[in-house]
């Protein structure tokens, strides 16, 4: 489908160009209230799914409004805190014989995977270390 140019399109692609910390709708949506005052959460949303659609950018389902999205990158798996919920790209080998290992395996036509390894991040790691002797 044809979409008609949007600044606010236009802008929330340029954020997550910019920033790697795979941010929500709500974050992008805080960063660009001051921009354009009259901006719903609604259309935040709207945008991120038409920027899915023309394979833009991609979400990444962590449920609802936990959701992230980073733009379209090649293939790379994510590290997930539990503690903060943060997102990183993890620079690992991309295997693409799990593809055809799942699909050997299944009676799905296997496009692609996605792998996330959850712990917790070197921040977090850091805040919850005690001092010793405390």
């Amino acid at each position: 489908m044809k979409y008609k140019r949007s600044k606010q399109r236009e802008r929330i692609l340029e954020l997550l160009g910019q920033t790697e910390i795979h941010p929500t709708a709500d974050w992008l949506y805080t960063k660009l209230k001051k921009e354009f005052p009259s901006l719903s959460l609604g259309t935040v949303y709207r945008n991120l799914n038409i920027l899915v659609e023309q394979n833009l950018i991609h979400k990444l389902p962590f449920g609802s409004t936990h959701d992230r999205y980073e733009v379209i990158k090649s293939p790379h798996y994510h590290l997930v805190c539990e503690t903060c919920g943060c997102v990183q790209d993890f620079d690992m080998p991309h295997y693409t014989d799990i593809n055809m290992q799942a699909q050997k395996m299944s009676r799905f036509n296997i496009s692609r995977h996605r792998i996330d390894f959850f712990g917790t991040c070197e921040k977090c790691q850091r805040k919850n270390k005690k001092p010793k002797g405390v």
